[in-house]
């Protein structure tokens, strides 16, 4: 327990801040998951958006995205639950969002043994930001991606 918070205050503020943020809304998007579904989750994440005020930062690049990446991870293998594909890219994608970064989420389908699979993801520059073994490589991504920054469309 002591080497975690060891290197949990090792990072800087603002992977910490993204840490912990995620560490909340891990949990919270998977039961609105479960029990609202997709498209009510995104919208309430939308509105979330709409009405939060954006943190803006002058010097927005990969490294943030790639950061942000890294901490819903690490919040995925330290919290109480372990999410799906999902629920992890939802959180993920409304975190860069707050940052101004303009991500997507992507959802692909495949065929495997006779049944139908999907997996979530997040790109961000034509990049698939929390797929360190491309295991998103294996499916056949919707055309268009179902979520991008909604800041863009107001």
């Amino acid at each position: 327990m002591w080497e975690q918070f060891r290197r949990f205050s090792a990072l800087d503020r603002s992977a910490q801040n993204v840490f912990l943020r995620a560490l909340v809304l891990l949990p919270l998007v998977t039961l609105s998951l479960r029990w609202r579904g997709f498209r009510a989750t995104q919208a309430s994440l939308n509105l979330l958006l709409s009405i939060a005020r954006p943190e803006s930062s002058a010097d927005i690049g990969s490294n943030d995205a790639v950061v942000a990446a890294r901490m819903v991870s690490a919040a995925d293998r330290h919290g109480l639950v372990h999410p799906s594909c999902l629920a992890k890219s939802l959180t993920l994608w409304w975190l860069l969002a707050r940052q101004g970064i303009p991500a997507q989420l992507r959802i692909g389908i495949r065929k495997e043994a006779e049944k139908f699979e999907a997996h979530a993801w997040v790109e961000y520059g034509g990049a698939a930001l929390n797929e360190l073994d491309e295991p998103h490589r294996h499916y056949a991504a919707f055309d268009a991606a179902l979520s991008s920054l909604p800041m863009q469309e107001r």
